[in-house]
């Protein structure tokens, strides 16, 4: 039983009212018309009330604008209008001479300017001229009533149009919004695809590189035959390490010598001894290989300078490596030209033996595989990097449409007072 009354007495919920998604703009575009058409109707009275009130403002002022000249006018108050009714008159022109908008927005705002500097006008100039012309100022006062009572009608009707229009551009603005993530949706699908595509291609190239150097790697004839190559280089360069280093330990030893034989030749003022070994102690120190003509040359101009110091004791020899180089001068010389003819050989071996490792087919190709696979697998991490943010994106994205869907459907709900469900094109609600 008491089920069965509680079913009597309890109203029925509403059935919601089912807007299709796609429609939102239209029904947001009849929204705004009614609210406007609603606003229209409420605000004809008032405006055409206040139109009026204005109007009979400026019969009132024009009426008595004249009257200071009235010889029945008692003369204290003849003077009190001469003083102060030119001043009301100008005022209330200036408060009434804009014209009232004809659209309801501006009206409002026109016809606010004009009260408050009617009602200032009536306070300043005006409240001298009450005794004078009472029944006109009393008018005055009552029709600026009048007008004050409908600019509050006025009020309350752009008031409930301004709280509508608020609520139905938060409604455009959220269903917009909706639509942006949808379509950045799309368009980041169609993105994901292109990213997937590329790094299925980077793969697909990486794994065919790394098919090709396994079948190089298994080459055991081809591979044989490079590191042969790289033997010879490797013996090329060991056998340029020795000569130069024989040919940089004479070096040193004669600059050693040579270069306290330069300091005294300048103390002697030897000018062209001087200069002979100075050169020489260049072309020994210089980090590129000298000429070996040029080197006997200059060794042949700066020997006996030094031997003749050696000999009249102002050179002591130190050390068995330069009593060797200078025991037998011709001797040093031509040991010298030799080492440095042949590390000149030794660097053309060296180069020759490089540059055949460098151009045999199984090099060639293996650095053209690494270099590419190098450059690929940097594409590929810069694609998986895009590929991951876009699809923490997507995560994201795919969060917040239903709470903005939910937050556009309370928002229509709060407008027309009911329950709302969405319909897709599928025609299922949402």
């Amino acid at each position: 039983m008491y089920d069965f009354i509680k079913k009597i007495i309890t109203p029925k919920k509403s059935a919601p009212v089912i807007i299709a998604f796609s429609s939102i703009p239209d029904w947001v575009a009849g929204r705004e018309k009614n609210s406007h058409s609603v606003l229209d109707d409420a605000a004809k009275a008032p405006i055409q009330k206040i139109r009026n009130s204005a109007a009979q403002l400026q019969h009132i002022v024009n009426s008595i604008s004249g009257s200071e000249h009235d010889p029945a006018l008692h003369p204290k108050l003849r003077a009190v209008a001469k003083n102060s009714l030119p001043l009301y008159v100008k005022a209330m022109n200036a408060a009434l001479a804009k014209p009232l908008s004809d659209d309801i927005e501006d009206f409002y705002t026109d016809a606010v300017e004009c009260l408050k500097s009617s009602l200032k006008s009536n306070s300043g100039p005006g409240r001298y001229l009450q005794v004078v012309f009472p029944e006109e100022l009393k008018a005055v006062k009552m029709v600026i009533d009048g007008m004050g009572k409908e600019l509050n009608i006025l009020t309350a009707a752009l008031a409930t149009y301004q709280k509508q229009k608020t609520e139905i551009v938060a409604v455009s603005v959220l269903y917009q919004s909706v639509m942006d993530m949808q379509e950045d949706m799309k368009r980041s699908s169609e993105k994901e695809l292109r990213i997937t595509a590329r790094i299925h291609e980077i793969t697909s190239r990486i794994s065919a590189i790394e098919g090709e150097e396994a079948e190089i790697a298994a080459d055991i004839q081809g591979n044989n035959k490079v590191n042969e190559c790289r033997a010879a280089v490797a013996d090329a360069v060991n056998k340029r390490n020795e000569v130069t280093r024989k040919y940089a330990a004479r070096s040193m030893t004669a600059s050693h010598v040579f270069k306290k034989a330069e300091k005294i030749a300048a103390k002697q003022h030897q000018t062209s001894d001087v200069s002979s070994l100075k050169h020489t102690i260049e072309i020994l120190s210089h980090h590129v290989l000298p000429d070996s003509l040029a080197l006997s040359t200059a060794l042949a101009a700066a020997c006996p300078v030094a031997q003749k110091m050696i000999a009249a004791g102002d050179i002591p020899l130190k050390n068995r490596e330069e009593r060797e180089a200078f025991s037998d001068t011709n001797v040093f010389c031509t040991t010298m030209s030799e080492l440095c003819a042949e590390l000149s050989a030794c660097d053309k071996a060296c180069m020759d033996a490089e540059t055949t490792l460098s151009i045999h087919p199984i090099v060639v190709r293996w650095s053209s595989l690494v270099r590419e696979k190098t450059q690929l697998n940097s594409m590929l991490n810069k694609e998986q990097q895009l590929h991951s943010e876009l699809v923490q994106w997507t995560a994201k994205t795919n969060e917040k449409i239903p709470a903005v869907t939910e937050e556009l459907r309370e928002k229509i709900e709060g407008i027309i007072g009911g329950g709302v469900q969405f319909q897709t094109e599928t025609n299922a609600p949402v």
